[in-house]
C-alpha cells in the first residue's frame, strides 16, 4: 500500500483506508465492469478513473471484467472497442476476465443454494411475476411455485440448463422475503432461460445468470476487495451481500458513488444505440455523441477528461454538471500546447492597394505564446489577403473595432491597414475590401507609437489552402436528458448541432499534421485534425470547444 497519507480524502478512500487498517482486507483489487453492448461513454469515465485509480493510489491492481450476461446485445466488436477507450484514458489493467468465465461456478453455486433450500424455480410469467412483487408501499405475495420440494427445483433447473424449455417458461429465483421493505430482496431472478447465441461460450448455455447473482458472485472468484458502484447500486447492496453470505464465499464491501450527470448530455447507452441505428448521427464515434470514441474524435484529450472528473470529485448525491466547465478543462490543457494558426471561415477578400504588385515577405510567426520552446513558423504576406466577413462592415456600430470604411486595424504578425472603399456585385454584396498598409507599422510597432483596438487574423490569398471545417454545438436543445420519463428523446435534438464550412481557407501552415493533431484556430477556437475523413492533402478539421471561456465567467457570478 502507498503512504495512506497521500492519499485523496473522499468518502472511498477514506473507508478503504479505514478497511486496511482494521486489517480486514491486506489488498486493494477493484475491478470496472462494463457491458460489452455498446461503446462507452463520459458517464463511464467516471467509473474507469475510479476503479482503477483507486488501485493506483493504494499500490493495488484493477481488472476489466466485461459483464457479458445478455447474449442478444452483446459482441466482440464493443469487448476490443472497450478495451481501447480505457487504454486511450490512459489505464491498463491488471488481467482481461469476462462474467462468462465463471458461467459453471456459477451454476454450481447456484444448485447449491437450491439444496440449502434457498432458490427455486419458478413458473410464473414475467407479468406473473411482476405483479406478484407488490409495489414499495405495499408487500409481495409468495409464488404458488415457491413452496417446490428441492428435488423438483434440481429436476427443473438441470432441465431448463439442458435446453428442454421455451425462452420465459421459467426463472430460478432465490427464496428470501417477498414481504421485505427492500424490492430487490423479494425473490429475486438468478437465471432465466435464453436461447441465444453467445459471442465467447457459443450455444453451449440457454440459461444466464442475471446481473445480481452474476455480480457479487464475479467479485468474490476475483478477491476483489472493494467493489465500486453507481449510486444506482446501492438499493441492492444487501442483496449482494445476502448472496456472498449465503455462499459463505470472500465477501468484498461494496461502495457506491453518484453517477455523472452533464448538462445537455445523453447518458443512456440504449437510447444512444438508437441514434446509431437509426442513423440520427454518423455512428458511435460521430463528434457529437458523448461517447469516447466520439468525444477522442472532436478533440477532447484524455488530460483534460481526467482533470474535469477530478474537479467534479465524488458524492452520494445526484448533481448535474454544467457542461462549460469539460470545455473549462480542456482549453487549460490546450492553451499551454496547442500550436497556433490562422484559418478563414468565411472569407472575403482584402486588396491592399498600395503593397507593390508581385512583392511577397515572410513574418515569423510564434507557434504557441504560452510555450517558449515552441519555436516560430513563417507565415507570407502579399498584396491580395483574406480575412472573415464578419470582421468588415460598412455600416459600423458603436465600439466596433474591426475594419469599415475609414477604419485601421491591425493584421495579426503583419501591418496596420485602412479600409479605403470596397467593391460590390450586382446585388449590393460587398465581394471586396480595398486598403491602404502603413510600411512602418510591420510587427505593430510604429514609429508614432499609435495602437488600434482590433487585430485581425488572415491568409495569404496567392498560398492559401482550401479545407473542410466541421462546427458543433449541442446535440441537444434540453439541458437535462437525464430524467426524460416517459418523453422521447428525439423531440429534443438539436438541427443545428453540426455545421459543416466547406469554403474555409488555412495558411499553409495548418497543412500537414497528422490525424487526431490538436489546434488552435486563431479567434475560433481549438480544433482537432479528423482521424477519419481526413486525406493527403485534405484535410478535415473539428472544433473541440471555442475560445470562450463562458464555464469561468459564470463561476465568478
Amino acid at each position: 500500500m502507498s503512504d495512506s497519507q497521500s492519499v485523496g480524502t473522499d468518502f472511498i478512500r477514506a473507508r478503504i483506508v479505514d478497511d486496511l487498517k482494521s486489517g480486514r482486507f491486506s489488498r486493494v483489487q477493484t475491478r470496472w465492469p462494463p457491458e460489452p453492448n455498446g461503446y462507452i461513454h463520459i458517464g463511464h469515465a467516471k467509473g474507469i478513473w475510479l476503479s482503477f485509480g483507486i488501485a493506483e493510489d493504494f499500490g493495488g491492481a484493477c481488472k476489466l471484467r466485461f459483464d457479458d450476461t445478455n447474449p442478444t446485445r452483446e459482441n466482440e466488436e464493443y469487448v476490443r472497442a472497450i478495451e481501447h477507450d480505457v487504454r486511450w484514458l490512459g489505464y491498463q489493467w491488471e488481467e482481461v476476465v469476462f462474467a462468462s468465465d465463471y458461467y459453471q461456478q456459477l451454476f454450481d453455486w447456484a444448485v447449491l443454494l437450491i439444496n440449502a433450500g434457498s432458490a427455486y424455480v419458478d413458473s410464473l410469467s414475467r407479468e406473473e411475476i411482476s405483479a406478484y412483487r407488490g409495489s414499495p408501499t405495499e408487500p409481495g405475495r409468495n409464488s404458488p411455485f415457491r413452496d417446490r420440494t428441492i428435488g423438483e427445483n434440481l429436476d427443473l433447473f438441470n432441465r431448463m440448463r439442458a435446453g428442454e424449455f421455451a425462452d420465459g417458461t421459467h426463472v430460478l429465483r432465490a427464496k428470501i422475503d417477498m414481504a421485505h421493505p427492500n424490492i430487490n430482496m423479494r425473490d429475486p431472478v438468478m437465471y432465466r432461460i435464453l436461447h441465444a447465441h453467445h459471442h465467447r461460450t457459443g450455444d453451449a448455455w440457454c440459461i444466464y445468470p442475471t446481473y445480481d447473482w452474476a455480480h457479487g458472485q464475479s467479485d468474490s472468484i476475483e478477491c476483489v476487495s472493494h467493489s465500486i458502484c453507481g449510486l444506482e447500486f446501492e438499493n441492492h447492496r444487501p442483496l449482494y451481500d445476502w448472496f456472498l453470505d449465503q455462499l459463505g464465499v470472500w465477501h468484498p464491501q461494496q461502495i457506491e458513488y453518484n453517477n455523472l450527470n452533464i448538462t445537455y448530455t445523453m447518458m443512456s447507452k440504449r437510447r444512444l444505440r438508437a441514434l446509431v441505428e437509426e442513423r440520427i448521427v454518423d455512428g458511435w464515434d460521430d463528434p457529437r455523441m458523448p461517447t469516447l470514441r466520439g468525444m477522442r474524435r472532436r478533440g477532447y484529450t484524455p488530460t483534460a477528461i481526467r482533470a474535469f472528473l477530478e474537479k467534479v470529485g465524488l458524492s452520494k448525491t445526484e448533481v448535474m454538471v454544467d457542461a462549460g466547465l469539460l470545455d473549462f478543462c480542456q482549453r487549460e490543457e490546450l492553451n499551454q500546447v496547442a500550436p497556433r494558426v490562422m484559418v478563414v471561415l468565411d472569407p472575403i477578400k482584402v486588396v491592399i492597394t498600395n503593397y507593390p504588385q508581385g512583392q511577397q515577405e515572410t513574418f515569423d510567426a510564434e507557434n504557441n505564446p504560452e510555450d517558449a520552446t515552441a519555436g516560430t513558423r513563417p507565415v507570407s504576406f502579399s498584396r491580395e489577403i483574406y480575412i472573415e466577413r464578419d470582421d468588415f462592415t460598412d455600416d459600423p456600430p458603436p465600439k466596433y473595432f474591426r475594419l469599415f470604411p475609414g477604419g485601421e486595424v491591425r493584421l495579426k504578425h503583419a501591418y496596420y491597414v485602412t479600409c479605403t472603399d470596397v467593391i460590390r456585385d450586382a446585388s449590393g454584396e460587398v465581394v471586396q475590401v480595398n486598403a491602404t498598409y502603413d510600411p512602418e507599422s510591420r510587427g505593430g510597432q510604429t514609429p508614432d507609437g499609435r495602437k488600434v483596438k482590433g487585430t485581425l487574423h488572415w491568409v495569404n490569398a496567392a498560398e492559401a489552402v482550401a479545407v473542410e471545417v466541421r462546427l458543433f454545438d449541442r446535440l441537444w436543445t434540453r439541458e437535462d436528458m437525464v430524467n426524460l420519463g416517459d418523453l422521447d428523446f428525439r423531440d429534443f435534438l438539436n438541427p443545428q448541432s453540426r455545421l459543416t464550412v466547406t469554403g474555409a481557407l488555412a495558411e499553409p501552415g495548418a497543412i500537414g499534421f497528422d490525424p487526431g493533431t490538436r489546434l488552435q484556430f486563431m479567434r475560433h477556437g481549438y480544433f482537432c485534425v479528423d482521424e477519419i475523413d481526413t486525406r493527403p492533402g485534405a484535410p478535415v478539421f473539428n472544433r473541440t470547444t471555442s475560445l470562450r471561456d463562458t464555464w469561468a465567467k459564470a463561476a465568478k457570478r
